[in-house]
């Protein structure tokens, strides 16, 4: 072979690696651009989608939705409807089955003394609402609600009653805070536990430039046949929150409240022996209830409950059916629930409208170990309560670089 030859021969070699090269960067530059439009739609998606959840009323109480959409029709803005909210079927509740209305529940706790537990056969999930939104098949999502302000409360002394509140916002304490609170003494060891009445037990304080009040109870002490639970409401320049402390319960024997569907107004109150299965042996607990609700002054106020189960006792095992409690209104506010025999006694809380014990909430899919995604946020209301609302979207259509 000529050396003419072998010089062509190279020559069309090296123009061949230039051109399959050429097409490499070509098909990465290419797909990285694709990638990086995709992101830069689903972003906008994002911050068209929240707004649409937010910005739009859609879950009755009564019905099925038609529109998935979050607004309180009677406010407007970003002020979201409290008890719509109840119905969602939250990622941050977990499976609870309760034999004796044969129903499960998804539970959500924020201590051993909170609950709210609504029945599954009620809730709107994510698949419902990924077709309500349009995106089923084209957008996993998942809403965030988290409560912009923080209350910590701690007990001091027991005698007198003194508690220590700290408020914080989003990684800073609340310095000149307004703090109104209430506490809810409740006397046991009769047949029937009873809400007591006592001097100064509603009031208001500030917090120091830490964010922090003491609030001392001179005419409550503590002994064995007495125990509480405290809410304080805490505001400032249009930020709010809401914090609550029960005192340790005694035995391991508790009443739990459960959701009725919205619509009846009516909450189950059963015996914690018969949770998920009735008990062999039959306990009797006996309650008290009482209702805690926000004055449009931000002061907390507490008033009876017209239901007339509103006073009763709840035996475990079989043949013995649990109790329910009428709620009567869709005004927001705490259930609060004394109960106590044979050694066992405490109060426990039940927010009546989501916001009005500061749960937090998710809502939808996953978005670990998703590719790319997109998140945006709104400062909200829910009942007075202020929150972050957070939406998480990514594409469920192929694959996506990172941006």
């Amino acid at each position: 072979m000529s050396g003419v030859s072998i010089d062509h021969l190279i020559s069309v070699v090296v123009l061949l690696a230039a051109i399959l090269l050429f097409v490499s960067l070509f098909n990465q530059t290419l797909s990285v651009g694709i990638d990086s439009q995709r992101n830069t739609t689903t972003a906008k998606v994002c911050s068209d989608l929240l707004d649409a959840i937010l910005l739009n009323p859609g879950i009755p109480i009564n019905d099925s939705p038609t529109v998935f959409g979050l607004q309180d029709p009677t406010s407007g803005q970003y002020q979201l409807s409290s008890f719509p909210l109840m119905r969602l079927n939250s990622a941050s509740g977990t499976a609870l089955a309760y034999q004796k209305t044969n129903l499960t529940y998804n539970s959500v706790t924020t201590s051993p003394n909170n609950y709210l537990s609504y029945p599954y056969n009620d809730a709107i999930n994510y698949s419902t609402a990924s077709i309500l939104l349009g995106i089923n098949g084209t957008y996993g999502f998942q809403l965030s609600l988290t409560p912009t302000v923080n209350i910590s409360i701690a007990e001091i002394s027991t005698s007198p009653l003194s508690l220590s509140v700290t408020v914080t916002g989003t990684g800073f304490p609340l310095a000149n805070a307004t703090v109104n609170y209430l506490l809810v003494p409740v006397s046991v060891g009769a047949s029937y536990p009873n809400f007591q009445t006592i001097s100064n037990q509603m009031g208001s304080t500030i917090t120091n430039m830490a964010g922090s009040t003491t609030i001392t109870f001179p005419n409550f002490s503590l002994n064995p046949n007495l125990t509480y639970a405290f809410v304080a409401y805490a505001y400032l320049d249009g930020i709010t929150g809401i914090g609550y402390y029960e005192h340790s319960p005694v035995g391991n024997q508790r009443i739990e409240p459960f959701l009725n569907p919205l619509s009846t107004q009516n909450v189950t109150l059963a015996n914690s022996d018969d949770i998920p299965t009735n008990s062999s042996t039959p306990n009797t607990l006996y309650y008290n209830s009482s209702f805690i609700m926000e004055s449009e002054s931000y002061a907390l106020q507490q008033t009876s409950i017209g239901s007339s189960n509103s006073c009763g006792s709840v035996t475990s095992g079989t043949g013995n059916p649990p109790v329910t409690i009428s709620m009567g209104s869709f005004t927001p506010g705490i259930l609060a629930i004394g109960y106590d025999n044979a050694g066992n006694n405490g109060v426990v809380m039940m927010p009546w409208g989501f916001g009005s014990l500061g749960f937090s909430m998710k809502f939808g899919g996953n978005p670990i170990n998703q590719t790319w995604v997109a998140t945006d946020l709104r400062q909200v209301q829910i009942n007075g309560i202020s929150y972050q609302a957070k939406l998480s979207l990514w594409s469920l259509q192929g694959h996506q670089g990172v941006d």
